[in-house]
């Protein structure tokens, strides 16, 4: 049986593997440039069997210095996020994701060859926005608006404002890691429960409730000074007069 993350630890492949991915990018445009060649036919070209070879092969396609450089910032600190906060799930939300989004393009793009990882950035833009408010820990919350504080303004690129921008690519990266935070459920940091949040806890027997009134407010108790338990010892001390031994030794 899988066991649930149960807090957050850092390890290696926490920034090996994203670093892998923008690495292995970025070789794959070296090489194009380097040897004067063109992948962009391995793009994803819709409602094609050709182009289902894209689902694959477009993420690691760009077609210049600009678009890979847009594209690499967001994948690597998303994905950072991703491998660092929901451990258990980084390589099923990644490989799902990328095959689900690619998929969706290929059934939703124009007739065009999509390239490019910015779908991959959108999946994993959805999917920390959307499961850090479900999961409702704190610390996955805090992500969720932080990730949409940064990239935010990513949301009016799946509309289709400029052509040469596969605004279907975006928009299908943004459904698919939405869908994803919602069906991924195990795996995932839940918030730590106190005692009052259990199904056994009896505010009555609460010593911190007692202290207050049924409207709230403070009950001051006056411990009287000479009340004392019925079994507790009592201590008593006597002291001797200095002078009285003084007189007595003249």
């Amino acid at each position: 049986m899988r066991r649930e993350q149960d807090e957050f630890k850092f390890n290696i492949g926490v920034i090996g593997f994203p670093l892998l991915f923008v690495l292995i990018i970025w070789i794959i445009f070296w090489f194009e440039v380097r040897f004067r060649l063109d992948f962009s036919s391995f793009g994803v070209l819709p409602r094609t069997v050709k182009g289902l070879r894209g689902v694959l092969f477009s993420p690691f396609i760009h077609s210049d210095i600009t678009h890979l450089w847009h594209n690499t910032l967001p994948l690597l600190i998303l994905s950072l996020a991703l491998f660092y906060f929901y451990q258990s799930n980084a390589w099923k939300v990644l490989i799902i994701g990328t095959l689900f989004t690619g998929i969706a393009t290929w059934l939703l793009g124009r007739t065009a060859n999509h390239i490019g990882a910015s779908g991959v950035v959108y999946m994993l833009f959805g999917f920390l926005f959307f499961k850090g408010i479900i999961a409702k820990h704190f610390r996955l919350t805090a992500l969720s608006f932080v990730v949409v504080f940064i990239y935010g303004s990513m949301v009016w690129y799946i509309l289709p404002i400029d052509p040469k921008i596969s605004w279907e690519g975006h928009l299908s990266g943004l459904f698919v890691g939405t869908l994803l935070a919602f069906f991924i459920k195990r795996g995932v940091v839940r918030p730590k429960k106190y005692y009052w949040q259990s199904s056994d806890y009896n505010p009555e027997e609460d010593e911190f409730l007692k202290h207050f009134d049924e409207n709230g407010n403070f009950i001051e108790k006056i411990v009287e000074e000479n009340e004392q338990k019925p079994d507790a010892i009592q201590v008593i001390y006597e002291y001797k007069d200095k002078t009285d031994e003084s007189r007595k030794t003249e």
